[in-house]
């Protein structure tokens, strides 16, 4: 009922449009070609009429197939919950503790970030995913965690399937002679499956099992490090923080001892401020439960001394040659072009001898262009007001 309510309340069915774009095409393609070849494949090696283990097979598939897409859906189209426009704290005081975005005209919440693709502060967010196009964040965390264990489960069996499918099927059609090993796909067999396998049905089948292996592999992968966060009870973003405030205090020397807040000192209760019977998660996404030796804005903190060392510790750069902005730049050597980031930050022209102020702080232009087109500049004009933010590879 949470799935089909999803789609009732909508505000604006310009929610659908998170379908058009190709993160959500290739996914979804991904799991409706691997579900089709699963159920063509298992009526051709163990049909479900006929003994209770296929029963029990053709249900599991149709199962897996159900739940992925559930939760899929469910982590695209709830959303991750966003900060209101404008907002701000109820005590007045705290705002000093907060940063402030400029696009969405207020405040920024405990734990809560920007995201340039959805032009929103997003609550707890932990990272703009491509393939639901959209943040994962409070609110569909869990769903898209779920999503990222069902979805290897699934291929798995798929990929059960389609191996003694064709192994079934290639059986008593391969012929070996001296040397040679002969496969004779027209061979009549003792027994006729339901559904004929030709060499196209082998070729599908084939190409399925390829998706199904690749997917259990890379999204299984995504799945441990979900887990391997929520357990801490951080988010990426919140990981990266907490390596940089080491690193903050390791470099001054200044001797503080930073303790990540939300972390609540049990695996348990950490896993249940994300997961919950109702599928909606522990908070409200302004407050959170905090480790007693900290306070609700331990963290907003020490981003605020991370944002003001990153202004002190920027690196100038001087543009040595011309970069028109491409995505994928063959002209600057085969290195640079498999090193450019599969991402859709933006690309950013430079021209020779443009400045770089090489940062994220402060209000600049944010991209990505090739490294060897930049040089360090060996004097100090890191508080020029000409130079641009911009990230180097």
């Amino acid at each position: 009922m949470n799935f089909l309510s999803t789609f009732v309340t909508f505000e604006n069915l310009h929610e659908v449009r998170r379908l058009c774009h190709w993160g959500p095409v290739i996914a979804l393609s991904v799991i409706a070609i691997c579900s089709t070849m699963a159920v063509l494949d298992s009526i051709i090696w163990y049909w479900p009429l006929d003994t209770t283990g296929g029963s029990i097979n053709f249900i599991m598939l149709i199962n897996w197939t159900v739940l992925i897409l559930y939760n899929y859906f469910n982590a695209m189209f709830v959303g991750p919950g966003y900060i209101p426009i404008g907002w701000k704290p109820e005590n007045q005081q705290d705002t000093q503790y907060l940063q402030y975005c400029r696009v969405c005209q207020g405040y920024k919440a405990p734990r809560s970030h920007h995201c340039r693709k959805c032009n929103r502060c997003v609550m707890k967010m932990d990272h703009h995913c491509p393939w639901i196009n959209n943040c994962c964040g409070h609110l569909n965390h869990a769903y898209f965690t779920s999503f990222l264990l069902l979805a290897p489960l699934g291929c798995s069996h798929a990929a059960i399937i389609f191996i003694m499918t064709m192994y079934t099927q290639l059986y008593e059609r391969i012929s070996f002679g001296w040397s040679t090993v002969k496969i004779d796909m027209s061979a009549v067999r003792q027994f006729q499956p339901l559904m004929p396998f030709s060499v196209p049905a082998f070729a599908a089948t084939l190409f399925a099992l390829g998706l199904a292996l690749g997917t259990t592999i890379a999204v299984g992968m995504l799945f441990f490090i979900q887990m391997k966060v929520i357990l801490r009870n951080k988010t990426s973003i919140e990981s990266w923080i907490e390596e940089k405030a080491k690193d903050r205090i390791q470099h001054y020397q200044t001797g503080e001892d930073f303790t990540f807040p939300y972390d609540l000192g049990s695996r348990w209760l950490n896993f249940k401020q994300v997961f919950t019977w109702s599928g909606t998660p522990k908070g409200v996404g302004f407050e959170w439960p905090v480790h007693p030796k900290c306070h609700q804005h331990t963290l907003t903190i020490e981003q605020l001394k991370q944002k003001a060392d990153k202004r002190v510790r920027s690196v100038q750069y001087r543009a040595l040659e011309d970069y028109n902005g491409a995505c994928c730049p063959v002209s600057k050597g085969f290195q640079t072009f498999f090193r450019t980031p599969c991402t859709e930050e933006p690309r950013i022209p430079l021209n020779k001898g443009d400045t770089i102020l090489a940062t994220r702080a402060g209000d600049r232009v944010r991209g990505w262009f090739p490294r060897r087109c930049v040089e360090k500049c060996h004097y100090d004009t890191a508080a020029s007001d000409s130079t641009s933010d911009k990230k180097v590879n």
